[in-house]
């Protein structure tokens, strides 16, 4: 099986670019870019529909030859406010152009043809707080299934505070048994405020097959083949991440671990 924790391979160009192949799985594909100012980033999709979203930074993008002129207004991933971002469909091509210093990811999975090119983002999207206590975290919904903007993929971004736990109580979501739960692989992108910071994910089986944890580090990312999937940002870190999600059906259906699920139900009692 794949290292679940994949380093970026240094710190400029493409850093990230995790394929079905790579991952040892079938859906979800990650890429990262960190470009300079005039630096340009471009591929094809094949049969794969791709959501760009401007982490940091702007760009000039184009997708399916249209032009979309600059996008991008956080310049800190930490700013909390909506990103831009893009869908490009199956059977096309897109080219970036970095204006500023730009943190690009580049999210994955096979396309139906189903939507054309467009900007999905920040018009849409929204900070929402979710869980309690140490379980606070913050999400953009960048494309969960509610918004209509792709074929395959499910993209969302989560803030968690210092000293808080995310993807908690642990969840799994590895059986395609809709509608009690549906298969979906996933990535997280992971990224510390400050920078030299680290934190916790665990990715672990209720059979003890697999049980991983690690230490995650400024733009790591973990790979979540099956499983639950925890994380934790220690005092003094905030931590951020991107979230990408794919399947053979569109739809975010889970199951709390049957050990750790009182914490939800008592938490959706006192709400």
């Amino acid at each position: 099986m794949p290292s679940l924790l994949v380093k970026p391979a240094g710190t400029a160009g493409k850093v990230h670019d995790i394929t079905p192949r790579s991952a040892g799985w079938s859906y979800v594909g990650f890429g990262l870019y960190r470009l300079k100012p005039g630096e340009t980033a471009q591929e094809e999709t094949g049969d794969r529909e791709v959501i760009l979203v401007l982490v940091e930074g702007k760009a000039e993008i184009a997708a399916e030859g249209r032009s979309f002129g600059e996008l991008g207004e956080r310049m800190d991933v930490f700013e909390r406010i909506p990103p831009h971002a893009v869908y490009v469909p199956n059977g096309s091509h897109w080219k970036a152009k970095a204006t500023t210093d730009c943190t690009l990811a580049v999210c994955s999975a096979p396309g139906k043809g189903g939507h054309p090119a467009q900007v999905i983002g920040p018009a849409g999207i929204s900070l929402m707080e979710r869980g309690k206590g140490a379980n606070t975290r913050y999400i953009h919904n960048i494309a969960m299934e509610e918004r209509d903007v792709a074929d395959s993929l499910l993209v969302t971004e989560v803030y968690t505070p210092q000293g808080n736990w995310s993807s908690y109580p642990p969840h799994r979501h590895d059986e395609d048994d809709f509608p009690n739960m549906t298969y979906l692989e996933e990535s997280y992108y992971h990224r510390l405020n400050p920078p030299q910071g680290f934190g916790f994910q665990r990715v672990f089986t209720e059979d003890g097959s697999l049980d991983e944890t690690m230490a995650v580090s400024n733009h790591d990312v973990v790979l979540v083949p099956r499983g639950h999937h925890p994380c934790g940002a220690p005092y003094g870190y905030e931590m951020y991440y991107l979230n990408v999600m794919a399947g053979p059906r569109r739809a975010w259906r889970f199951k709390n671990h049957p050990d750790h699920d009182w914490i939800f139900q008592r938490d959706s009692k006192a709400g």
